[in-house]
């Protein structure tokens, strides 16, 4: 099977877990649950719920769970992000992944409500998902809150807000928010999948190594792209980061030491995978193709 097709069936496996896992609009409050389903099915990469399902796949451990479950979970807390993120408070954008915001297509009180609570259906999901083995289900829901909590996405969502908002950023405080808005989830998502299949410490501990150097990769790639790319290719607004007067690796560090700062933390992020036991290939191939990625 090649890497096309071994992606793919993996998006395809991910976008019906979330199908079945949210509530359907027909439910009271359907409102909420429709603009969940909106901000959840719009498409998108579905990189951190297929780095759950690949990462799981690495490992033969005896008794090993369905990580299903906890790719969906990892893709609610990424989502409700993005919507928060889009909010006239924070980034003020009106489009996403190629159509408009959910405050823009429904409201900014539902698209704030609809993020709670797609934040809230992730550790539902996880508590929920494997009743027949409540450790693992505890180490699940540390691993994602220990991801998305004031120390790490939240933590580096306000580090990049003070920074926009005219505190000079240091090549360090720039490094802190992009390991911690974007690399530390990216992390856990490797991280959950190894522990959903049984994966001793050490091989856990090398999934979340390797998912920071392939997370801050995506996130330099990100601000480069910003840079150089259009509205139509990227599917959400280009140019924003510059005109807020965001703090960026091209503003930073220039264009030509970004994409070199971008291919370090790539070649050290397939370094890193290529440790794992099993075949890592799909995992190498889907980290050294984020870098000419173009949207």
């Amino acid at each position: 099977m090649d890497f096309a097709e071994a992606l793919r069936l993996r998006v395809a496996r991910v976008e019906e877990g979330i199908d079945r896992l949210l509530p359907p609009s027909t439910e009271p409050s359907g409102r909420l649950h429709a603009a969940m389903r909106y901000s959840m099915q719009a498409g998108g990469k579905r990189l951190r719920p297929v780095l759950v399902l690949a990462a799981s796949e690495l490992f033969d451990a005896p008794g090993g769970a369905d990580p299903l479950a906890a790719a969906v979970a990892v893709e609610c807390v990424h989502t409700y992000s993005l919507v928060h993120d889009d909010l006239p408070c924070m980034d003020n954008d009106s489009l996403r992944r190629g159509r408009p915001t959910a405050h823009k297509a429904f409201d900014e009180a539902t698209a704030l409500l609809a993020g709670d609570a797609l934040l809230t259906l992730a550790f539902e999901i996880l508590a929920g998902a494997y009743p027949g083995s409540p450790a693992l289900s505890a180490a699940l829901v540390a691993e994602l809150a220990g991801a998305a909590g004031s120390r790490r996405l939240i933590g580096g969502q306000m580090e990049d807000l003070i920074a926009e908002r005219g505190a000079k950023a240091t090549p360090e405080g720039l490094r802190f928010i992009h390991e911690n808005k974007t690399a530390a989830m990216i992390a856990a998502a490797l991280a959950m999948g190894g522990i959903c299949a049984g994966a001793p410490d050490p091989m856990v501990e090398t999934l979340r190594a390797g998912g920071r150097q392939l997370g801050l990769a995506f996130q330099i790639v990100d601000d480069v792209l910003d840079a150089t790319s259009d509205t139509a290719t990227l599917g959400k607004t280009a140019g924003k980061d510059a005109k807020a007067g965001k703090a960026t690796y091209v503003s930073v560090h220039g264009l030509e030491a970004a994409r070199r700062i971008a291919r370090e933390s790539s070649e050290s992020a397939v370094a890193i995978l290529r440790l794992l036991p099993g075949e890592t290939g799909f995992l190498t191939t889907l980290a050294e193709g984020l870098l000419g990625r173009t949207h």
